[in-house]
């Protein structure tokens, strides 16, 4: 990595919970040089304008979510009620420091990605749709190896399960009450069980 790359990464780094704290339109260059000790000229230099260190550390901060996400689907879950199970397990475990980090960067970004600042819609979009698709996908593979049922639609659920993680996280956040999200934790393990198995609890 060369030395431009170098502090172009420590700039996304050192912003990455500023920016999912504060907001990606409300951050200003003054906050990002006080959260990196570096001059405007410097963030200039590396980046085009803020728009694009928005951007930057949206993906970082949407690729760590995805990496540890990721992790619930492993080979260390066998079956793909494992991996579901494993899912839900990793936001009822992590949910405290999602929350210490300004919350689900997908769900932070996609509030304030409107027409005023298309290309981070654009962003959030396709990682809700890669989100849908690695759940859907799990629950396809489930459906191959007769695990699940086969008449299921694997989109509906997937989308069922972001709905609710998404709706669970924002109140809870926002009342600094944990019950909310594990309700919805809750009402995904009981459609796992009872409604997508093919042999339900």
């Amino acid at each position: 990595m060369s030395k431009a790359e170098k502090t172009k990464q420590f700039i996304i780094e050192k912003t990455a919970t500023l920016f999912n704290t504060k907001g990606y339109t409300a951050t200003s260059l003054s906050d990002i040089t006080d959260a990196t000790g570096l001059t405007k000229g410097s963030i200039y230099g590396n980046f085009e304008n803020k728009e694009e260190v928005s951007l930057e550390v949206y993906k970082y901060n949407s690729g760590i979510l995805k990496k540890n996400l990721m992790r619930s689907f492993s080979e260390d879950f066998p079956t793909m009620t494992d991996k579901l199970h494993a899912f839900v397990a990793f936001y009822r475990k992590n949910w405290q420091s999602v929350f210490q980090h300004g919350g689900c960067p997908l769900m932070n970004a996609a509030t304030e990605s409107d027409d005023t600042f298309p290309a981070l819609n654009n962003q959030v979009k396709l990682s809700f749709e890669d989100w849908t698709k690695t759940i859907s996908e799990i629950i396809k593979t489930g459906q191959i190896k007769k695990e699940f049922k086969k008449e299921l639609d694997p989109e509906q659920y997937a989308s069922l399960f972001i709905i609710l993680i998404e709706g669970g996280i924002l109140l809870s956040k926002t009342t600094g009450d944990e019950t909310h999200l594990n309700l919805a934790l809750d009402r995904i393990l009981i459609l796992v069980d009872k409604e997508i198995k093919k042999n339900p609890l």
